[in-house]
């Protein structure tokens, strides 16, 4: 067993200055100055968290209802042109923002136990690293479903539109303002028997099943007659750099 997943060191000592310097905000933000090491701040930090989470479920809530009266003020202000709605369905259905429904498949991955040992001979002892899903092994799904010609994907309870980004911090997964634990789940809808040969044909995914034999992180692959994804309800609107103007 020799090919063993990469992890770049530099890449690996941003990671963690990057979380350090958040962990000390959130920190400074919930102690203002005081000792975080009793209970009592914990739970303050944790309320924050939850608050947070809160406020932005609210926010999503407004934004879909916002949303909805824009399409009815539409629908009400211009006359019903068949052409034009043919093409407006079709162009959101491309989107991800209607739902799916069809023939699909679901890939659960999942880490491994932390005090895992080595399932194989001549296998060395794992490093935290090797026992936990990353960043590289969902986008490596995600890749082998689109090229094995999905017409759809959600990752946990999200769908996935061009714009979508699938980011890790540690093994925690970050996507479109959420956040999420493992076991983390990939569903397609396509054709089943290609999807399959996309997942094992993918040269990063092999790698991977190389740890699954021999430590024991999760891989399960789930056929469905028939699944249902829904439409991609958050903002399509397009955000870019710009240059900082003087005085800002």
């Amino acid at each position: 067993m020799r090919n063993f997943r990469f992890r770049p060191a530099r890449l690996g000592t941003v990671a963690v200055f990057a979380l350090a310097g958040l962990l000390f905000w959130l920190s400074f933000t919930v102690s203002r100055g005081n000792n975080i090491r009793t209970d009592d701040s914990l739970l303050q930090m944790s309320d924050l968290i939850r608050e947070r989470e809160r406020q932005n479920d609210t926010l999503e809530s407004s934004a879909a209802r916002l949303r909805a009266d824009v399409e009815a003020l539409t629908e009400r202000d211009h006359p019903d042109d068949p052409d034009q709605a043919r093409r407006l369905d079709a162009t959101e259905a491309a989107a991800g923002l209607d739902e799916l429904t069809g023939p699909g498949l679901t890939v659960t991955l999942t880490d491994a136990p932390p005090d895992a040992e080595p399932l194989l001979p001549g296998v060395p002892e794992p490093t935290p690293n090797d026992l936990v899903i990353h960043q590289q092994d969902l986008q490596a799904v995600v890749n082998a479903l689109w090229a094995g010609g999905a017409e759809g994907l959600r990752i946990m309870d999200q769908r996935l539109i061009s714009t979508s980004a699938v980011r890790c911090v540690g093994n925690t997964l970050i996507l479109q303002g959420q956040l999420y634990s493992p076991p983390y789940t990939i569903t397609a809808v396509g054709d089943r028997d290609a999807l399959r040969t996309a997942l094992d044909e993918s040269p990063t995914l092999a790698n991977y099943q190389q740890y699954v034999a021999a430590y024991g992180l999760g891989w399960n692959v789930a056929e469905h007659p028939s699944v249902t994804l829904p439409g991609f309800d958050g903002s399509v609107a397009l955000r870019h750099a710009r240059p900082v103007e003087p005085g800002e």
